[in-house]
């Protein structure tokens, strides 16, 4: 598959991957689940990483099993927010192998969150069109 380089849309190819390992419910499927799980929603539904497509998704890596945000992926989302990093690159950034990480995608590295606000702000640091996600 080839590296989605920022700043280019990234390729269905790469959103199959999300979706095949993780799953890439819509905005409302994501809705209607916290609902069942809690009143008010509106607090998680502020955290989420989206994509946005022919409709707005949710990449699955950002949910723990009873359904809500991971602390880390949410603390790293805030982070790439600030580094003016788009949802659907921060995604891309996510699933992908990083030199900073030791060769490790950022989203099997959550325990490491320090490194892993580090590695964001490598990311960042870089020309846009030269941000290449190594996908591997």
């Amino acid at each position: 598959m080839p590296s989605p380089i920022i700043g280019r849309p990234v390729s269905e190819e790469v959103w199959e991957s999300v979706r095949t390992e993780f799953a890439l419910p819509t905005l409302e499927q994501v809705r209607r689940r916290l609902a069942e799980l809690m009143e008010d929603t509106d607090p998680v539904m502020r955290q989420l990483v989206r994509v946005i497509g022919e409709d707005t998704y949710c990449p699955g890596f950002q949910f723990l099993p009873g359904g809500q945000v991971h602390p880390t992926v949410a603390s790293l989302y805030r982070h790439a927010l600030e580094l003016r990093i788009a949802h659907n690159y921060f995604t891309v950034w996510m699933i992908t192998v990083a030199h900073d990480l030791n060769g490790a995608r950022p989203v099997d590295s959550l325990p490491r969150a320090a490194q892993l606000h580090r590695a964001l702000e490598g990311f960042a640091a870089q020309p846009p069109a030269t941000r290449r996600a190594q996908l591997g």
